[in-house]
């Protein structure tokens, strides 16, 4: 998504403005973005919320699936307008992002320079006359911030399912034409595992407030189908088989 991420700083973007979002051409070939445990609610109604694994850095995270290919999201249509009620926050908060400093814990603003909506004439300027940070960048500073603390808990969420052998790989076959495609890489919670979870561990998972994501991921996968019928209008998959393992 980002291509030129760079620390927001008044000596760099002093004369800086930033257009608000029209378009999300931007985000058209994205077929899957990060979402934090806090939107698996809103997001499962519209997309598959399903775990990557990082195996670099040991850890799970959850994404929402926009597309079955790699570069095609099958929710921005070719005008760029986002054709589903709900946008994931990485994409609205485009072209804003977070990034960890060398001190434990702090982190920094930074901006895409190469996105389109970052320039010198149009928008809200990132600092006033004075050299301060203006009210558009102070927004943006509290509205990452928030986002910040969400994925310290998605982060939390994962580690729990992951250290409790919770995760299951994801196995979906689509077929279109005469071929059959695997599509893999993908996991989801063991809901047999889940169901048989000892009383003591089951009202630790309430205790937490893990339940609500749990629920919400676990239903999110019926909306693998949706994918298919959107594919299905561009391409011409006839058959979806998912299963997981």
């Amino acid at each position: 998504m980002f291509e030129q991420l760079v620390p927001v700083n008044k000596a760099r973007h002093a004369g800086k403005k930033v257009k608000q979002i029209s378009g999300f051409k931007f985000a058209s070939q994205f077929h899957i973005a990060s979402v934090m445990a806090h939107e698996f609610v809103r997001a499962s109604a519209i997309y598959p919320v399903v775990f990557l694994e990082d195996k670099e850095k040991d850890e799970f995270r959850p994404v929402a699936l926009m597309g079955l290919d790699g570069g095609e999201n099958l929710f921005v249509d070719g005008a760029g307008k986002w054709q589903a009620s709900y946008i994931p926050a990485i994409i609205r908060r485009y072209p804003f992002a977070l990034a960890s400093t060398d001190q434990e814990g702090q982190f920094t603003v930074c901006i895409d320079e190469a996105s389109a909506l970052v320039n010198d004439e149009e928008g809200a300027p990132l600092f006033d006359e004075q050299g301060e940070p203006a009210e558009a960048l102070e927004n943006v500073k509290r509205y990452l911030g928030e986002l910040q603390q969400m994925d310290a808990f998605t982060k939390a969420f994962c580690k729990y399912l992951a250290e409790h052998n919770m995760f299951t790989p994801l196995n979906m076959r689509v077929r279109q034409a005469d071929q059959v495609k695997n599509i893999t890489g993908c996991y989801v919670v063991n809901e047999e595992r889940l169901n048989n979870l000892s009383d003591e561990r089951f009202l630790e998972l309430r205790k937490t407030r893990y339940l609500p994501a749990l629920y919400a991921h676990l239903g999110s996968l019926a909306q693998i189908e949706r994918l298919i019928m959107l594919k299905d209008g561009r391409t011409g998959i006839s058959t979806v088989d998912s299963s997981a393992t």
